[in-house]
């Protein structure tokens, strides 16, 4: 097994820009047989998303179509951060914007690859508790979604049943609920 980092980037081409993405190319040497492989890695920015509880004990989740599945998804609430905006910032906003929940009890869950074989970018996942409704849903042109409230117990069984098919979804929720009460979450 190779140490990490011992490919050797030997240069890098630009490929198209693909909305949420832009395409590089590396040319990569492999470290024992000195191969060269054209490697493709997207390129963009961070994203967020937000395991919020309000005060009656239920978590905000969105129901969305993902066009690389063509269907609906269960997930927490989040997105893309913008340019020049820290991670923090961006939780609050996607939020606001997808459910009209705000609140001041953050906690940060931490963050996960992307998708660590293509992609140069991170997932930060933030939990919000004592979340409350203070205006209505800002949804981009693109965007159609539905707001679900479950009870932690409900997302706790659909998280182990295979319900939430993101996986940062996921990620996220396990973080979560290892947080909040990991040994009386095991248990159950």
């Amino acid at each position: 097994m190779s140490a990490e980092g011992s490919w050797e980037r030997l240069h890098s081409e630009a490929g198209p820009d693909l909305k949420l993405f832009r395409a590089r190319f590396d040319y990569m040497r492999h470290p024992h047989n000195g191969h060269t492989e054209k490697m493709v890695v997207l390129e963009s920015t961070d994203s967020v998303n937000v395991a919020a509880v309000t005060p009656e004990g239920t978590m905000l989740l969105v129901r969305q179509y993902r066009f690389g599945i063509h269907r609906q998804t269960l997930e927490l609430p989040g997105g893309i951060v913008d340019e020049g905006e820290r991670p923090f910032d961006a939780a609050v906003r996607e939020l606001r914007e997808e459910t009209g929940y705000t609140g001041t009890q953050w906690t940060y869950l931490g963050k996960v690859a992307s998708n660590p074989v293509f992609q140069n970018s991170y997932v930060h996942h933030w939990m919000l508790e004592g979340a409350i409704q203070t205006q209505p849903l800002q949804l981009d042109a693109g965007e159609d979604i539905r707001l679900e409230a479950l009870p932690l117990a409900a997302v706790w069984d659909s998280l182990w049943g295979g319900v939430f098919e993101h996986p940062h979804t996921a990620h996220a929720l396990i973080r979560f609920f290892s947080k909040i009460k990991p040994l009386a979450w095991s248990e159950r």
